[in-house]
């Protein structure tokens, strides 16, 4: 009785196969880099294109980016208008609305104001801070040990607490609880800064610089954990795929004599 073979028509394509596993392993990081920044620079197109007058793709970016972020305008960026971001008073009158945030996340821009950018300052500093410390990372990756998990949690404790505080403050409704003022922190530091560093949203003011700093630590604790050790997977991948490329190649070489 003959040997049952897999046949010889399929050994290019497993071929194929693991020569893309083996590539993949080896490049893993560009590959990322290139998706993820599309994925991080969609938000910046957004008032791109209705600066233009692209409407339709525009409201498309912002309606996708909005199940990732609550885009209200009062904690966004904005491009092409007269200020990087404007207060809740000023967006409220433009859009002519109270303080419901499913309202108020609508508001997007206009010609005068300029175009909001598809999500908020601290969802800007989160994502884009991810890929700016993973290709800061590349160089460094085989002189760089993996942050223990102490202290992933601790670079990531000022967002929970920052983002916890806000969630509770906005209880009270947008910009009415202890987070739009801050006395707790004028208090702490005997007043010294001026008002506008205490109160609101506005950049350069303690709320905005907490979103902004907080959302860079996040970045930097989770490529920091998480870079070497999907490193060394792919790296033990490719070393695998190589090894049986090495492996199999007498015989496929003898399938086809």
């Amino acid at each position: 009785m003959s040997d049952i073979t897999t046949p010889a028509f399929s050994h290019p394509d497993a071929n194929r196969l693991e020569r893309l596993a083996g590539w993949f392993n080896q490049h893993w990081l560009g590959v990322f880099a290139i998706l993820y920044g599309i994925f991080v620079g969609l938000p910046f197109l957004a008032p791109l294109v209705m600066h233009f007058g692209w409407d339709l793709l525009g409201r498309g970016i912002y309606f996708f980016y909005s199940f990732f972020c609550h885009q209200l305008p009062e904690r966004s960026f904005f491009l092409f208008g007269g200020q990087p971001m404007y207060s809740l008073s000023q967006v409220q009158a433009a859009w002519g609305s109270g303080n419901n945030p499913l309202i108020l996340r609508q508001f997007i821009g206009n010609s005068q104001m300029g175009w909001k950018v598809a999500w908020s300052d601290r969802m800007v500093s989160m994502y884009t801070s991810v890929l700016l410390f993973g290709l800061l990372w590349q160089p460094f990756r085989k002189r760089v040990k993996p942050l223990p998990w102490w202290g992933f949690v601790l670079l990531l404790l000022p967002m929970a607490i920052d983002g916890t505080t806000h969630l509770i403050s906005d209880l009270s409704g947008i910009e009415q609880g202890f987070r739009q003022s801050n006395l707790w922190l004028v208090e702490l530091t005997h007043n010294i800064f001026p008002q506008s560093f205490y109160a609101g949203n506005a950049l350069g003011s303690f709320n905005s610089w907490m979103r902004l700093i907080s959302g860079l630590l996040f970045g930097l604790a989770v490529v920091w954990f998480s870079f070497p050790y999907l490193e060394a997977w792919f790296r033990e991948g490719s070393d695998d795929a190589d090894l049986n490329a090495v492996s199999a190649g007498p015989a496929l070489d003898s399938d086809w004599k």
